[in-house]
């Protein structure tokens, strides 16, 4: 191997080992406000050379450690046969592919964003300044069993209208340039949620006009 490639597959060592550190520390993050459970959800980031970092199955986020992680080709080849990827990868791999300038999704059980995916209330971003630029106007997708072709669907067709959405009885799903893009999306999200049924218990709440909104949108270059 000559010296110029050695160079560059140890370059892409360390910043894959970088990405899985990542990874871990925004997993903890993610169960330590309480958005997602133990086993719930899942977090991935896109490499260089056409392959994907995931979280693995059936591991505790509040204790994932880098070596844990998942390392795939965008055809589904596993590169880490010790580790289980998610069950729901493939939902990554049509997001990716649906949109090639992301490189991080998160995959969460926010409670209070994932009871209106029950109740088919939309979250009401208008609440609040940081909720309408961070988040727009979330998307939503048709109930479908989690690892399925159709699940695939419904999240590629949500991914074109959005970086939000919300998966019908199950969950949210955040897409971001960077990691932690996507993990702040769900943190707002959440919060949004919880907006929405505080002010809908208090009274009817003064939302946003589309002047404010206008204003807000062109102030962070949207």
């Amino acid at each position: 191997m000559s010296p110029g490639k050695l160079k560059v597959e140890q370059n892409v060592y360390r910043k894959n080992n970088e990405t899985k550190k990542q990874i871990a520390v925004i997993s903890k993050r993610l169960y330590g406000r309480g958005l997602t459970t133990s086993l719930g959800g899942n977090i991935s980031v896109r490499l260089s050379g056409g392959m994907l970092c995931i979280t693995p199955s059936a591991k505790d986020k509040a204790d994932l450690k880098p070596q844990d992680m998942c390392v795939l080709t965008m055809g589904g080849l596993n590169k880490t046969q010790k580790n289980k990827p998610s069950i729901e990868t493939a939902i990554h791999m049509a997001i990716y592919k649906t949109r090639p300038e992301i490189h991080a999704i998160v995959h969460a059980h926010p409670v209070f964003a994932s009871a209106f995916t029950a109740l088919r209330i939309p979250v009401n971003t208008l609440l609040t300044a940081e909720a309408r630029v961070i988040l727009g106007e979330p998307a939503k997708t048709r109930y479908a069993l989690s690892g399925t072709q159709q699940l695939e669907k419904e999240a590629a067709a949500a991914a074109k209208k959005s970086n939000v959405f919300l998966l019908e009885n199950h969950g949210v799903v955040c897409l971001g340039t960077t990691l932690l893009e996507a993990f702040h999306r769900v943190e707002v999200l959440e919060e949004a949620a919880r907006m929405t049924f505080i002010t809908g218990l208090m009274g009817k709440p003064k939302q946003l006009s589309k002047k404010q909104v206008k204003e807000l949108l062109a102030l962070f270059g949207q």
